[in-house]
C-alpha cells in the first residue's frame, strides 16, 4: 500500500510549515508532518516547533532516540527533500557548506540542545 516513490519537497516548501498548528521538519532528507504528535512527544512539544519547517537532523542525531521512536516515526513521513537539495552523503572532509552562517547555525542548535534541549 506504501507508494514507491515518496512526494518530494524544496526546502522552501517545508519552511512553510513553521507554526504551533502545522509543523513539519526534516530529518535524514525525510519531511515529517509532526503536527499530531506534538503532545506526546516525550521531549515536550516545544522543541518540536522550534524546529518547524526547519532541517533538524543533527539535533534528531544528537537526542540519540531509540529504534522505538525511529519506527514511531514512519508514521509522520509525508515525503521527502528534493535530490538537488539533499545532504550530500559522503566521505569526511567532502561535508558540503553552502555558507558560514549554516554551518555556525548548525553547530550553535548542537550546543543549544546539548544544554537547553
Amino acid at each position: 500500500m506504501a507508494p514507491t516513490e515518496q512526494k518530494q519537497y524544496s526546502l522552501a516548501e517545508v519552511a512553510q510549515h513553521n507554526k504551533p498548528d502545522d509543523v513539519w521538519m526534516v530529518i535524514h532528507d525525510k519531511v515529517y508532518d509532526v503536527t499530531k504528535f506534538l503532545h506526546e512527544h516525550p521531549g515536550g512539544e516545544e522543541v518540536l516547533i522550534e524546529w518547524a519547517g526547519k532541517e533538524a537532523t543533527a539535533e534528531f542525531d544528537d537526542v540519540g532516540h531509540s529504534s522505538d521512536a525511529k519506527e514511531q516515526m514512519k508514521q509522520f513521513l509525508v515525503g521527502e527533500i528534493i535530490e538537488a537539495e539533499r545532504k550530500k552523503k559522503t566521505g569526511a572532509g567532502s561535508v558540503p557548506a553552502p555558507s558560514n552562517e549554516s554551518s555556525a547555525s548548525s553547530w550553535f542548535g548542537s550546543i543549544k540542545a546539548k544544554f537547553f534541549g
